[in-house]
């Protein structure tokens, strides 16, 4: 071997010892002329590019490799060969190759040399990586774990599968679609029609069935996927689909979760394309970590269920004293965690006079649910005892706060609203009002204007300091005016200030200010509270109706102790 192969006959001045030299090293060598024809490819570059030597000599790079007319190979090699600069980089060679290279093209004075690597394992790897981040990124950001999971097909196709499919177990046992993609976007209406009708007509023999009950991988060849051998995977609609798919090898992976399976991801590849083992790892991974996000979605949805009962079951209706209606709301939050402070209360005090009681207890668990039943429940036992004004109610609780040694801390605001014989005569209520840390009340007047008592700042709030001074507001209230306490879960957005939520609801009392109570509180709710709140919402509105005619139909029969003396105006 004096001279390395060449096409003309042209000594470019390599001996023996180079071209051996060439033929040895394990980088692919490819030279193309300034016409574009191939001179020469050392040993290690047919490998790479699955051509012999005679094959590719003396023909033009273009015909050899069509695909590079317009993808990141033709364009560096023109951009080395337009500027003088070498161009190093990496590229998918699509078939026949199917192949990632790292490339770096040199300019040389008849034309291009190419330096080549195949890193399609290397490239791979770092893709299954990056696609595992990605997965857990998705799965990790968000509380709604089985929507993040019906994401996942599209996550993995094409890189683990041709297409694949993801089913969640439901509350009965039965597997409901969650979501599908395939490669072809033309195909992924099928693949989705595929998935919905195949949890209908799945047979028992079913991989996905086998792979719910053994809680192992099932993976069906090309020939369990046609003939006879097709109805032991679907039958029906789905069967049908599946034919038109035409799959290859299908394979279902159990979705698990620490002590049972809670769905299957199914992946499916096309008759021309392997099953790549570590590919099949990586998708097992992906089920493993798909499983742990059900399973925790799982316990957090039980957590915000059993805040949400505790904290329902101690919010008893509200009583309806004579000639004033009284509305409750409670929503809870749309996380779990953020479930389980916030409470109402309203009462009737042994002579006559009503409160409004609305709290928030600091923290959002199970744990700020038990202290905020303890807070409620003492209030209660206190106020009910005497006929002790809001400041003084609070100074008793924030004392037995500190004798009981609850160690939490709340806000809560108190409103009651009392008549002395001049006031009825009048034809007004008193509302008197003490305010620890919680937001002020709205006051929606007959005409429909809108007032707030004091200010945003309001005493100390409670569990703090136990001899601190609380002190009250008193306001008259005419007839026909409607008094809002709500916790902040109503007014605070994440993106916006407190001043910003207050605006609003200004703005949606005005607005609906004319409407019956019951449908007020809604209305409010519905304009300032999205689906799923930030936080806890808790609200009681009171409204006070005429006392010179009978109690309206409107505001429901009267519910009150039977100790509590009636309305001398009744």
């Amino acid at each position: 071997m004096s001279r390395w192969w060449r096409t003309d006959g042209v000594d470019d001045g390599v001996d023996d010892a180079d071209a051996q030299t060439l033929e040895s090293m394990p980088i692919g060598l490819l030279e193309l002329d300034t016409d574009w024809t191939v001179r020469y490819i050392n040993a290690a570059g047919e490998q790479m590019v699955g051509h012999v030597r005679a094959d590719l000599l003396g023909r033009s790079y273009w015909d050899a490799f069509p695909a590079s007319t317009g993808n990141d190979f033709g364009r560096a090699y023109r951009e080395a060969v337009a500027t003088r600069r070498p161009q190093t980089f990496e590229a998918f060679y699509p078939e026949p190759l199917n192949q990632w290279y790292e490339v770096h093209a040199v300019p040389a004075l008849h034309g291009l040399w190419v330096y080549f690597t195949e890193v399609t394992a290397r490239r791979q790897a770092v893709e299954r990586l990056a696609l595992l981040a990605r997965v857990s990124e998705d799965l990790v950001g968000t509380l709604n774990a089985p929507a993040a999971v019906g994401r996942i097909p599209r996550v993995i196709v094409p890189a683990l599968a041709n297409w694949a499919t993801v089913a969640v177990l439901a509350e009965d046992g039965t597997l409901l679609d969650a979501g599908a993609w395939h490669v072809d976007p033309a195909k992924v209406p099928l693949v989705r029609r595929f998935a919905a009708a195949a949890q209908a007509s799945f047979p028992t023999t079913s991989p996905s069935l086998r792979a719910v009950t053994t809680g192992t991988p099932v993976t069906v060849p090309a020939t369990g996927l046609t003939g006879r051998a097709l109805g032991l995977v679907a039958t029906g609609e789905a069967r049908r689909l599946l034919r038109v798919l035409d799959p290859g090898t299908m394979t279902v992976l159990p979705i698990r979760g620490p002590d049972r399976v809670l769905g299957v991801l199914t992946l499916v590849h096309d008759r021309h394309r392997a099953v790549d083992p570590a590919d099949l790892a990586t998708a097992t991974e992906v089920a493993q970590r798909a499983g742990l996000a059900l399973d925790n979605a799982r316990l957090y949805e039980q957590q915000r269920r059993l805040a949400e009962e505790l904290q329902r079951s101690m919010l008893t209706a509200a009583p309806q004293p004579d000639h004033a209606q009284i509305v409750v709301r409670y929503l809870p939050a749309g996380e779990a965690a953020r479930v389980g402070g916030d409470w109402y209360d309203a009462f009737v005090q042994p002579d006559g006079a009503t409160v409004l009681v609305i709290g928030d207890v600091v923290g959002h668990d199970t744990s700020a649910a038990a202290s905020m039943g303890q807070l409620r429940s003492m209030l209660r036992g206190i106020a009910v005892t005497g006929d002790v004004g809001p400041a003084g109610l609070l100074a008793q609780l924030d004392a037995a706060m500190t004798q009981l040694q609850l160690h939490t801390y709340a806000t809560a605001a108190l409103a009651r609203f009392e008549q002395s014989p001049e006031d009825l005569e009048r034809g007004i209520t008193r509302m008197r009002f003490a305010n620890a840390g919680h937001p002020p009340p709205l006051i929606i007047h007959p005409d429909g204007t809108i007032a707030e008592l004091a200010s945003w700042r309001g005493d100390l709030m409670l569990g703090v300091d136990s001899d601190t001074r609380r002190s009250e507001s008193v306001v008259s209230l005419d007839r026909r005016t409607t008094v809002l306490l709500y916790t902040d879960g109503l007014i605070e957005r994440r993106d916006s200030v407190l001043d910003d939520g207050m605006d609003r609801l200004r703005a949606a009392a005005a607005e609906f200010a004319g409407l019956p109570l019951d449908e007020l509180c809604d209305r409010l709710i519905e304009r300032l509270v999205d689906s799923r709140p930030e936080d806890d919402v808790a609200l009681v509105a009171i409204r006070l109706h005429r006392q010179d005619r009978p109690r309206p139909d409107v505001a429901g029969p009267r519910d009150v102790p039977p100790t509590v003396p009636p309305d001398p105006a009744g």
